[in-house]
């Protein structure tokens, strides 16, 4: 990362470290600058002996290195070392790497992670003048960008392409011969894709931005200063914004010394299991038992509750129509079901079995795996942070306590975001949006409130789930509001049909005897980008009678969204048949 030549740097800063020590030994005018100047010798310090260390080591992940295929997966869990990991590693976990600006004697924000919440916050600070610093202790870019929303989108777009090439006889397209699934490159092109999004959350162009990158352990020391490789810095502002990681149950005989996997690893397989078991039945666990079912994999999904989405009061309807569908995929479920035990009988290898054996067994029934994937749920990364040296609240696995305003109810100087802080949804773009609003309301003294979100969610399987605020009627019931529901199918959708799609509806949740959204729930091809119009009614008050009154374009799926609106206002107009 440096551009002059380490010795020559090397000799710049020595000569400035002995000047600076002369200077502060004979100095009678500074003497009250003193502490500053020892603590910028301090600082010169570290660098030379960080310069040090890079005249010995590579700055560069290179694909033809065992040593480096090998810290790669033991520290930072990234396999294989081909081409486009070593080009995600490069951008996201440089080697030795430390960044050529001079820290700040105090920063306005320090970001304590690089997923969305701590890439957002520093950058958008640093853009806006700012004194900004970010803390990498993995991989920058979190989760979403390296096991979570891209690669499993990457996935998720192979599986659909298997699909669509089965149902090709639909509309009149003949494919002679077998459809053969190449599962290596499946995965290559998972790689190249993450790749290629990478330099978005890449260190280079963070430090482009304005913001200082500091790659390694962050941890408080007291309420407005951290610690990271051995030096202090300080900050009026701090975001932790640490993330977090797969909850594993611990009741479950023989789980613990399972070669369990969870999304932090799934995407690094090359060989494709021939069969999987999945432990939950959430958004991760659909994705992935419908985009493994299409590619080859025998999927059974152990369910503990008695239907999809139950545990969170969602739509009988939807969780009906996405357990049939995944079915015509190949996938089994398992309801109510509880599993026993987990035997491990083969331990992967590189040579005789690239893939574990396991047995899972559930009730009376006894299922064998090469991959047990493992995802009931997530917890905060709280722990090892210095939170209790900071004064900062926290409760474990729930995360960091924060008030209205994304701060800290024990010490004011520090915000989280994200998945490490209690209470909020645990997804990509409520991280980044937090990000925003701990900006505005740390450093322009603003009053941005969590409270006054609008939060959609999708679980992108193939129709895609889509949901926002109050869902369902259950759900409704439970917060103890009353309501309407108004229902469009896709069984009359015009473009649905043409698409050979129509199975699904939109719904969508009104106060009662009112028009104001509370929530919507949308079973569809593109459920996602449907849910948008509803979210943007509902954050600007703008209610069902004004989106029936809105014009849709002929013939699209959304106007299903409309049509839940025409139906409130057929409901309420006046009939020419009265007096």
């Amino acid at each position: 990362m440096f551009k002059m030549n380490s010795r020559l740097t090397l000799l710049i800063l020595g000569i400035v470290s002995i000047s600076f020590s002369v200077f502060s030994k004979y100095s009678t005018a500074f003497n009250n600058d003193r502490r500053i100047i020892e603590q910028r010798l301090a600082t010169y310090s570290q660098r030379l002996l960080l310069i040090r260390t890079k005249m010995t080591s590579s700055s560069e992940w290179t694909q033809n290195d065992t040593d480096h295929a090998e810290e790669a997966r033991k520290k930072l869990g990234i396999w294989p070392l081909d081409e486009y990991n070593v080009k995600l590693l490069n951008e996201v976990h440089p080697r030795d790497y430390v960044s050529e600006k001079e820290p700040y004697t105090e920063y306005d924000l320090i970001a304590i992670g690089a997923g969305a919440g701590g890439l957002v916050s520093s950058k958008q600070s640093a853009r806006r003048g700012a004194k900004s610093a970010m803390i990498s202790e993995a991989l920058a870019g979190g989760d979403c960008l390296n096991v979570g929303c891209v690669p499993s989108k990457a996935l998720i777009r192979s599986a659909r392409a298997v699909s669509q090439v089965r149902k090709a006889g639909e509309f009149g397209i003949i494919i002679k011969g077998e459809v053969v699934v190449d599962f290596p490159k499946v995965m290559e092109r998972l790689r190249q894709k993450r790749a290629a999004i990478a330099p978005a959350d890449g260190h280079s162009g963070t430090e482009s931005a304005g913001t200082h990158v500091y790659q390694g352990r962050a941890r408080l020391t007291g309420p407005n200063t951290l610690e990271v490789n051995g030096q202090t810095l300080k900050f009026k502002n701090c975001i932790l914004a640490t993330g977090g990681r797969p909850f594993i149950p611990n009741v479950i005989p023989g789980l613990k010394e399972a070669p369990y996997t969870t999304n932090e690893e799934l995407f690094n397989l090359v060989v494709l299991p021939p069969r999987m078991v999945i432990l939950g039945a959430g958004v991760v666990a659909l994705e992935m038992a419908q985009s493994f079912a299409l590619l080859g994999s025998k999927v059974t999904v152990i369910n503990r509750s008695s239907r999809l989405f139950e545990s969170k009061a969602g739509d009988p309807e939807a969780a009906k129509i996405i357990q049939t569908e995944l079915e015509k995929d190949g996938v089994t479920f398992l309801s109510k079901a509880k599993v026993e035990n987990v035997e491990t009988l083969v331990e992967a290898d590189n040579d005789q079995h690239p893939l574990p054996l396991m047995k899972i067994k559930v009730a009376d029934q006894t299922l064998e795996c090469e991959c047990l994937l493992i995802a009931t749920g997530r917890m905060a990364n709280v722990e090892n942070c210095g939170l209790e040296t900071g004064g900062v609240e926290f409760q474990i696995g729930k995360g960091v306590v924060v008030d209205d305003y994304a701060r800290s109810i024990s010490n004011p100087n520090v915000y989280a975001v994200g998945d490490c802080c209690a209470g909020v949804p645990r997804l990509t773009h409520m991280s980044g949006e937090m990000a925003k609003l701990v900006v505005q309301n740390s450093l322009a003294n603003d009053d941005w409130k969590l409270s006054s979100l609008v939060v959609p969610a999708v679980a992108y399987t193939e129709p895609e789930f889509a949901t926002v605020g109050i869902s369902s009627e259950g759900q409704a019931e439970i917060e103890g509001v009353k309501c309407e529901v108004y229902r469009a199918g896709l069984e009359h959708n015009d473009r649905a049909i043409l698409e050979n799609s129509n199975v699904g509806f939109c719904k969508i949740i009104v106060k009662k005897g009112s028009d104001e959204i509370l929530g919507a729930t949308i079973v569809a091809e593109r459920a996602g980008e449907m849910i948008n119009e509803v979210s943007l009614a509902m954050k600007n008050n703008i209610g069902l009678y004004a989106i029936g009154r809105n014009i849709h374009p002929y013939p699209t799926t959304g106007e299903a969204v409309m049509g839940c609106g025409i139906q409130y206002i057929n409901k309420h107009l006046p009939r020419f048949d009265e007096n």
